[in-house]
């Protein structure tokens, strides 16, 4: 049986009221974005913490896209929980601070973004194996007692952004076990078209992103949440959720 959460987005929740960036402008961005990646390549043994984010960041920017980061700032050792809109999410997350992201195992294979996941120690959940979600959280839980910090999407998948799913429980019992932190975080895009929803591609998704003339993606961080020894998983899930507000899954203005 394959554990797939399902979104109802697709390409009607696309607006198509950007502004675009020129054609040659916009392949400038992506012949661009293939060098940092090979650079990205040829350094991957020595990138790690600064070297992530840098990387991360350029890749953002290479792409037009510009970062605004509010909230606390992330402790290390804390289960990182956002909502989830693109594969960009990654790109976000590693830029602002060293983590481990939890992946679907199809993005380990993903050009690029996979091998980014790969060098953050992502963890990656094969969805076609639920009896293996055990020890997913076992590891998540092992990390964040090491002081590592962790992000994930508990959502399972990528909605639109105006659209949200419901926040399942499996991961956070991971943050009960190790005693760490809880931090809702919310992406917010200012665009429909960052959204990887539908028939989506990679590449259809990458190609639409560098079209755009420009793109603003913000990351919101609540106050952390540390559960109790004796906490439900349901109910922790359902509390980080409901403390990002409706707001915390609007476009961004």
């Amino acid at each position: 049986m394959m554990w797939q959460p399902v979104s109802g987005c697709g390409d009607h929740c696309r607006d198509g009221a950007d502004v675009r960036a020129s054609r040659g402008f916009a392949t400038l961005r992506i012949v661009t974005l293939a060098a940092v990646l090979l650079g990205g390549f040829l350094l991957a043994p020595i990138l790690r913490g600064n070297a992530l984010r840098t990387l991360a960041r350029t890749m953002l920017a290479v792409l037009g896209i510009r970062l605004v980061r509010q909230g606390p700032t992330l402790r290390p050792g804390s289960l990182v929980v956002a909502n989830h809109v693109s594969w960009l999410d990654i790109l976000v997350l590693l830029a602002v601070s060293p983590v481990r992201l939890v992946a679907k195992g199809e993005v380990g294979a993903w050009p690029g973004i996979g091998v980014l996941a790969g060098l953050s120690g992502a963890i990656f959940i094969d969805r076609s194996r639920p009896k293996a979600l055990p020890r997913t959280v076992a590891e998540v839980t092992a990390a964040l007692k090491a002081g590592r910090s962790v992000a994930a999407f508990p959502e399972g998948t990528t909605f639109c952004g105006a659209n949200q799913g419901r926040f399942r429980p499996a991961l956070f019992q991971a943050a009960i076990d190790a005693n760490a932190p809880v931090v809702p975080a919310s992406i917010r895009y200012d665009t429909t078209a960052a959204a990887f929803i539908g028939d989506d591609t990679l590449f259809d998704s990458v190609r639409r992103v560098a079209a755009l003339r420009s793109l603003t993606v913000t990351l919101v961080t609540a106050p952390a949440l540390r559960p109790a020894v004796d906490a439900d998983r349901r109910t922790l899930a359902r509390a980080v959720q409901s403390s990002l507000g409706p707001s915390g899954y609007r476009l961004a203005a």
